[in-house]
């Protein structure tokens, strides 16, 4: 029997402003997943049996999108330079109510600093049997709003830092701190929910979050370590200006590994921001090319998704008739 190729109608509207339809041929001998040169089983072989069960989703790599991996191992540095620019910054907060100075030794309040994000480590390990929290918010573009919850983030610490400066002003400052964390923290659950779906391609968007949070975690443990070895090395904390040199380098590395953790990720939905072009190459290219920080208001020319075709100005509903 002759194997038949199924024919798919597509519509494309053209510069004239034009519908056009005509019929192509679909290869279906091609799996509807993106393809890699390297298979992510194969790149985790020589890791142990057991570890990969903890950390990774059952199925593995047939039960998640195929850019699961890559995101989580941009993902795991990323959440290990946060936790040390956390660690830093409970530094300057404990200094600025009076535990410890500059001007003095920074023995004590780098001791206490130490004692509350252990305290804070050791919290941590509860964390692994948590889920994280669904939603249907910010579906349209995660990538953005989760970068921009890094950067109001990012200031939130900046309170936080200049609270050793301005002690005076602890309240305020910390206030303000605290307000830019809630609105970042506000921004990032949702954004990450949308990921996480993404990645759940087998309906196991409960495990996918489980073995993320083990992901974090573990970044988290390991931030708080080298946070703490920084706050015990003398040379380092015994100004302000030396404190805030390691704290910023890192705040510029932990804003750099998210962009590119969020670069990797490839959704195949359409948004504004691919679907700028009067083409659409391919899934993978569309998010390549995708500006993550750009808002969709700002575009050129402007897209409205939605809109019926008879209402848009200048086309006849003659044009329509296909």
């Amino acid at each position: 029997m002759a194997s038949t190729i199924p024919l798919v109608s597509r519509c494309v509207l053209g510069d004239d402003l034009q519908l056009q339809t005509f019929l192509v041929e679909e290869d279906t001998s091609t799996p509807k997943r993106f393809q890699d040169s390297y298979s992510p089983d194969e790149s985790l072989s020589w890791l142990p049996d057991t570890i990969k069960d903890f950390i990774l989703p059952a199925g593995f790599p047939g039960s998640v999108s195929d850019d699961y991996l890559d995101y989580m191992l941009l993902q795991f540095p990323t959440n290990v330079t946060g936790w040390i620019c956390h660690t830093l910054v409970t530094s300057s907060l404990l200094k600025a109510v009076g535990i410890g100075s500059f001007s003095g030794t920074s023995a004590t309040a780098s001791a206490s600093a130490i004692r509350w994000v252990s305290k804070d480590g050791i919290g941590a390990v509860g964390r692994l049997c948590l889920g994280g929290r669904f939603g249907s918010l910010f579906d349209d573009d995660p990538k953005q709003w989760r970068m921009y919850a890094d950067f109001i983030g990012s200031a939130g610490s900046i309170f936080y830092l200049t609270t050793q400066v301005y002690p005076d002003y602890f309240l305020p400052l910390a206030s303000l701190g605290n307000l830019t964390k809630a609105v970042a923290r506000g921004l990032k659950d949702p954004s990450f929910c949308v990921i996480q779906n993404h990645f759940a391609i087998s309906g196991n968007l409960g495990e996918v979050a489980a073995k993320e949070e083990i992901w974090e975690v573990v970044a988290q443990l390991i931030g708080l370590a080298l946070g703490i070895l920084i706050l015990d090395t003398p040379s380092l904390v015994k100004s302000y200006g030396v404190l805030s040199l390691p704290w910023l380098g890192m705040q510029f590395l932990h804003l750099w590994l998210r962009y590119k953790s969020l670069s990797v990720l490839q959704f195949n939905t359409i948004n504004l921001k691919r679907v700028l072009h009067s083409t659409v190459p391919g899934c993978t290219y569309c998010n390549r090319e995708e500006n993550i920080l750009t808002r969709s208001q700002f575009m050129k020319p402007k897209i409205n998704f939605g809109l019926p075709l008879e209402k848009i100005d200048g086309v006849e509903r003659s044009h329509f008739m296909v």
